[in-house]
């Protein structure tokens, strides 16, 4: 198969012909990188070059710099591509201050990131709203920077983006308890465009070209973590697998119209909720994760009335799975069951069995559905 005739997921992005961008956790890393450079060497790389989670190296010029005594600041303007990002155009600065040997990397929030203050979030109550790939991503390149330069690693990180309060307002941080300004996002760094109708586009033309190299089993995933996850279940090559985003029910509808032997659908737990409660399109802008239906399925599960109601007043989908987990409550499998049910009933009969994975932010699996469909075949999961 010639290279412009491949799958998987960067197949799908080149068909669309839309830019891709940079998440905040890519500005944020390059911004330390710069300002930590010019702390142990007093000169700011610019522009200064990162290494990404899948070995992409971007460089970014420095739109801001400051360096003083025991400290330096670096700023990078975010560009998101394509996207219709709010946060595109946001100048990301990052300051990094020397702290005493063994202290480690310290991260603050500034002016413009929020606080988490809530539960139910992959951070603690109180810790800045930087997110777990975007902080590691930091520390390896401090580390990079401390090894090259004689450093020893030990710094606090200050992330601020200008204007990121009122920035956030246009998104669902006040609602999720993160307050004060913007998440630091990004789990490759990179942000992929969504056009609906390029994505969707790009969707079918991926069906079209497993079909052709004769692949059976397929799988509809979210994003590069159910990627990962679904690959290491199923070990399918990368032209089995469809990067269908929030666009369930494209894929949906059009295997219905072209069918394989075998559908998997990975996603994170929240958004395959979406999908369990009856939502096609997975976007935050047009479908919710719907706590009520979490604690009716809950219920279904064995919950009582007093973590019914608890699931029904969660914070997030992720602390509902929690609270759940802890009663012994498999909040996961059904939702994943309920998932798989609703892509049946898209599928119409079409001869494809459907089994659905559900799966934490780090890609943990957290529910799974029996395999179903394809002419009434029936497993346990």
């Amino acid at each position: 198969m010639s290279s412009e005739a491949k799958g998987g997921r960067g197949a799908q992005l080149k068909h669309t012909g839309l830019r891709p961008g940079w998440t905040t956790g890519s500005c944020a890393t390059a911004a330390t990188t710069a300002a930590y450079t010019a702390l142990l060497t007093g000169a700011f790389p610019d522009p200064v070059t990162i290494t990404l989670p899948k070995g992409q190296t971007p460089s970014f010029a420095l739109a801001a710099e400051e360096l003083a005594e025991g400290r330096a600041m670096a700023g990078v303007v975010k560009d998101a591509g394509d996207d219709p990002d709010v946060t595109h155009g946001a100048l990301v600065r990052a300051t990094v201050r020397r702290l005493p040997a063994g202290s480690g990397v310290v991260f603050r929030a500034g002016p413009g990131v929020g606080t988490v203050t809530r539960p139910g979030l992959p951070l603690p109550v109180g810790e800045p709203a930087v997110n777990p790939v975007p902080r590691q991503l930091m520390r390896d390149h401090v580390a990079r920077v401390a090894a090259a330069h004689g450093g020893s690693g030990d710094v606090e990180i200050t992330v601020s983006v200008d204007h990121g309060e009122e920035i956030a307002r246009s998104t669902w941080n006040p609602r999720l308890g993160i307050l004060g300004g913007l998440s630091i996002l990004g789990t490759t760094g990179i942000v992929v465009p969504y056009s609906c109708s390029a994505w969707i586009d790009s969707i079918r033309r991926g069906v079209d070209v497993a079909r052709a190299a004769g692949r059976t089993h397929l799988a509809g995933c979210t994003g590069s973590t159910s990627e990962r996850t679904v690959t290491a279940e199923y070990d399918l090559p990368e032209d089995a697998l469809l990067d269908m985003g929030d666009f369930a029910g494209a894929v949906l509808k059009y295997v219905r119209r072209h069918p394989v032997d075998r559908l998997t659908i990975c996603g994170g737990f929240a958004k395959l909720s979406k999908l369990a409660a009856g939502h096609l399109d997975l976007h935050s802008a047009r479908s919710q994760v719907d706590k009520g239906f979490l604690a009716t399925l809950a219920r279904r599960g064995g919950a009582d009335p007093t973590l019914a109601e608890q699931v029904a007043t969660a914070n997030t989908g992720l602390a509902a799975l929690q609270l759940c987990a802890a009663a012994g409550v498999p909040l996961g499998d059904l939702v994943a069951t309920e998932a798989r049910d609703q892509a049946l009933a898209v599928l119409r009969g079409a001869p494809v069995t459907v089994d659905v994975i559900c799966i934490d932010r780090a890609g943990a699996v957290v529910g799974r559905s029996g395999l179903s469909g394809g002419w009434g075949r029936t497993e346990a999961p």
